[in-house]
């Protein structure tokens, strides 16, 4: 089972910037898990769950239309570690941003995540 740290996140002016970061790890403390594909999720009051910005084992990425340009993903500080770069914050993007990983290649090309986090808020208000 791997386990998902969120850190990062706050609160930003718009056109601000925040940065989340996500490390996996087993719950035993085993083997570093490397999954195929993690990346991050947000709630926003009132929408459904939109999956934002993942990174795949292949070397591809996956950004929602709303992101790109603003949002990067990329590895922090290891193969199991996650960071996204928000920049040009709306207000928009306020919500609460969960990292989401599997391990499974199959899992992650039908969108099944089975590893989540505890959610970073991120809050862009003047």
């Amino acid at each position: 089972q791997v386990q998902l740290v969120e850190s990062g996140g706050g609160s930003v002016q718009p056109g601000g910037s925040l940065r989340l970061s996500c490390a996996a790890s087993t719950h035993t403390g085993g083997t570093t898990p490397n999954p195929f594909c993690m990346g991050w999720f947000r709630q926003i009051p009132g929408k459904e769950r939109e999956k934002v910005a993942i990174s795949y084992g292949d070397g591809s990425t996956y950004y929602a239309a709303s992101v790109k340009g603003r949002f990067t993903i990329s590895h922090d500080k290891g193969r199991n570690t996650r960071a996204l770069q928000m920049n040009s914050l709306k207000p928009e993007d306020a919500g609460m941003y969960y990292c989401a990983a599997d391990l499974v290649r199959a899992n992650c090309l039908r969108n099944v995540f089975e590893s989540w986090g505890q959610g970073s808020q991120v809050n862009v208000s003047s």
